[in-house]
Order: structure tokens, then C-alpha cells, then sequence
């Protein structure tokens, strides 16, 4: 569908991290796999080559941080194009990846869903894509839930930078990721402060990244005012 390939070619001008490849000559790589990705022992060898990278021994700490970023890639690029009046279907997304190389989104099949923009992306990013993921990480990795869901809502969150490099998509951006925050699994994840900070109610374990990773800036373990 032109509309969806449109607006994810608008959402991948914004850097490569919002990037979803729809070109159908693709489909000749072998190298694409389908997502959600339903293999635990290639999570676990992503997981600990994530592991290698951030140069800690615990794979919860790098299953975590391959969650969240896993989330980041899909919710950035769905986000966009669903402030730009589209929201793609994700059941033809394959993913590729290769140690040391940042991971790749290829869409197979573009195609729009219908509904309200909300329910569109809760449906094809949480139902479709992260709670498969969650569930095949979890053969691999033990992972509390409340971590899991916080860092899917700090990804989340983190769409909204789209808006500093798209001012004329911020209002919207902003209303549909609140939106999202007030529907399962991310009701109890966190919230805004009042100067419009997210603050989660759990932490990514960053901090445990050896010599000392530090924490992020939604983090539940700062200290706040």
C-alpha cells in the first residue's frame, strides 16, 4: 500500500534508528528472519553478544537492554508513520542482524491497519511484536515482568524525540504516546512529572554495566525532588 511506504520512507528521513526497509527486493537475502523471532537460542546468541558489547558477565543485564532497544526500533518508526496518518502492519516484519552490526527491519508486505490510531499500534507493536518477544526472551533469560513492560514504556517515551526533528508532528506524537501509556501492559510503568518528564517505576539495570553504567534520566532508582 502507497500510504504505508510513504509514510515509513518519511519516517526512516529521520535517521536510521526510525528506519524500516520496504523495498520488496529484499526478499532475495536469506539472511532476513521473520519477528517476532520465535528462536531462543538465537536470542540467546544476540543476548550474549549484547552481553560481550557492554562488557558485563550477568545476561539478564544485556537481555534488558536488547528488550529495550529491540522496543525502541519498533515503536520509533511505527509512531512516526502513525502521526503521519498511517499505521503500518508489522506481520510481514522480518528483522537481520550480525554480531557487531545494529539490527535491521525489513517490511515484506506494507500494508495500513485500520481503527483508531492508538488501538492500531497497541495491536501490531504490543500484541504483535513485544509480547511474543517477551515470551520467547523468557526462555532464555529470567526477567521480571515489571521490567520488561518499563522498558517497553521508556522506549516508548523515547519516540517522542521524533517531535524535536518533526515540530510540525509533536502535538501528535505526544497524544498518542500518552494514549498508549494508559492501556496495559504500561498502566503502572510510570508517569509524568510536573515538568513533563517520564519518570518509570522500575529500573533497566544499566547501572550494573561494568565500571559503572550509570542510570538514565526516567530511572526509578534517582533521587527526585
Amino acid at each position: 500500500m502507497a500510504g504505508a511506504v510513504h509514510c515509513l520512507a518519511e519516517a526512516a528521513a529521520l535517521g536510521p534508528f526510525f528506519e524500516i526497509v520496504t523495498d520488496p527486493a529484499e526478499e532475495c537475502d536469506p539472511t532476513w528472519r521473520p519477528l517476532p523471532e520465535n528462536d531462543p537460542d538465537r536470542l540467546l546468541g544476540l543476548i550474549d553478544s549484547y552481553a560481550e558489547r557492554l562488557g558485563t558477565g550477568e545476561r539478564r543485564v544485556a537481555a534488558s537492554i536488547l528488550f529495550q532497544g529491540l522496543a525502541s526500533r519498533l515503536w520509533s518508526p511505527v509512531v512516526v508513520a502513525a502521526a503521519l496518518g498511517v499505521v503500518p502492519d508489522l506481520s510481514s516484519l522480518h528483522w537481520r542482524w550480525a554480531p557487531g552490526a545494529p539490527i535491521a527491519l525489513w517490511l515484506a508486505e506494507p500494508s495500513a491497519l485500520s481503527g483508531s490510531a492508538a488501538e492500531a499500534v497497541h495491536a501490531t507493536v504490543v500484541e504483535g511484536q513485544l509480547r511474543p518477544l517477551r515470551a520467547a526472551m523468557l526462555e532464555a533469560v529470567r526477567l521480571a515482568d515489571g521490567l520488561i513492560w518499563g522498558n517497553a514504556a521508556s522506549a516508548l517515551v523515547g519516540a517522542l524525540y521524533a517531535g524535536r526533528l518533526r515540530s510540525d508532528l509533536a502535538p501528535r506524537l505526544n497524544a498518542l504516546v500518552r494514549d498508549l501509556l494508559a492501556r496495559e501492559p504500561f498502566i503502572d510503568s510510570g508517569s509524568f512529572d510536573a515538568q513533563g518528564a517520564f519518570v518509570r517505576r522500575s529500573c533497566c539495570l544499566y547501572y550494573k554495566v561494568p565500571p559503572g553504567g550509570g542510570m538514565c534520566g526516567d530511572c526509578a532508582l534517582l533521587p527526585r525532588p
